[in-house]
């Protein structure tokens, strides 16, 4: 790994108190170019513009996807990846999808704990707070031809994090747009997904929502996930996630999610949701609480649902009787090294780069 550290560290301009989400980034970032049918050595750099032709190919044909996760530091100071190896697993099977070459293990961890370690005093302390990780890969080479790229470049840059939603958010069941398609990209966590989603998100908060869940493309009975999220469902106590599928990401928070409740002892179910199943619970009472989750928002608890015109309120739950937030604390306290953990999701950044 070639690592060049930066002469002018921008950590003492950065409020930890003050700092909107994905708006200031961390002073390094990790670069790696692909060419020749083979990647080349890490570049661990400081942060800054790259230099590309609007000819990219990237740009012009989409060849592009990324990863989000992040990094948390607990009282003592220490810092922690999360589950960082579902990380590299699903960004080499978007890559798979996108036909692009997929990064090594070596590329990848220890790249990105690299930069952790470089920057780790961007990894803010506190509750909520964490530093928002970005690797992605993406189409380089200089052409416009529609055929796969032979240039590619994998980066990962960071940015400080905090509550990506701090009160419930109200969201419209889509009847039209759909996210994905049977035989599309939707598990794929491909750039171009979050651009399709923009238009009919743009729709919803005109109509009065903060976000969307996406329905099937087929016959818009099924709930499949709910903005950049995946959707839970608790009708009476048992909750119901729909399952992963070549529409639907495989999120690594909702598979802690999925954990996590097991290991309370909680009902769940992995099977398709009927949006007809969720209002029919709604007018009998026994809809107790939806939410989605993901890296970003880690969990949003929803506070109306709005279907065919109508925007129906959901209950009001304590956080001692919420699944949600139960659930949100169990995976907080434990990314936090708050807590045991009986799974080996934690992984420590140890301070490998004191001395360069």
């Amino acid at each position: 790994m070639i690592i060049q550290k930066t002469e002018n560290s921008r950590i003492s301009t950065f409020d930890p108190n003050n700092f909107s989400f994905g708006g200031t980034f961390s002073d390094h970032m990790i670069i790696c170019e692909y060419e020749n049918g083979k990647w080349g050595e890490v570049k661990l750099v400081p942060y800054g513009p790259l230099l590309f032709t609007p000819a990219m190919m990237g740009v012009n044909y989409g060849q592009a996807c990324f990863e989000g996760m992040k990094a948390y530091k607990d009282k003592d100071g220490q810092v922690f990846l999360f589950r960082p190896e579902k990380n590299f697993e699903r960004i080499n099977k978007s890559a798979a999808r996108l036909a692009m070459p997929q990064v090594t293990e070596e590329i990848f961890l220890d790249g990105l704990k690299a930069l952790i370690d470089i920057d780790r005093e961007w990894v803010p302390q506190g509750e909520g707070n964490s530093l928002y990780i970005r690797p992605l890969i993406f189409a380089t080479e200089e052409a416009l031809k529609a055929r796969v790229s032979n240039k590619y470049m994998f980066a990962i840059v960071a940015t400080p994090a905090k509550m990506y939603y701090t009160e419930p958010v109200s969201v419209k069941i889509s009847d039209h747009y759909s996210r994905a398609a049977s035989g599309g990209v939707g598990s794929a966590k491909a750039a171009g997904n979050y651009a399709a989603s923009f238009y009919p998100t743009q729709l919803a908060m005109e109509e009065g929502y903060d976000q969307i869940i996406w329905t099937d493309d087929a016959t818009h009975e099924y709930f499949e996930e709910s903005g950049t999220m995946n959707v839970f469902v608790r009708i009476n106590d048992t909750i119901y996630t729909p399952p992963t599928s070549e529409k639907i990401l495989d999120g690594v928070t909702r598979d802690s999610f999925i954990q996590l409740a097991k290991k309370r002892g909680f009902e769940i179910k992995v099977e398709p949701i009927k949006v007809k199943d969720v209002m029919e619970a709604q007018r009998n009472g026994t809809l107790k609480e939806v939410w989605g989750v993901g890296t970003a928002v880690v969990t949003t608890v929803f506070q109306a649902l709005g279907y065919n015109g109508e925007k129906l309120e959901l209950p009001r739950l304590s956080d001692e009787e919420s699944f949600a937030v139960i659930l949100k604390n169990d995976l907080v306290d434990l990314q936090n090294n708050l807590t045991e953990d009986p799974f080996g999701w934690r992984v420590l950044v140890d301070h490998a780069l004191e001395t360069v």
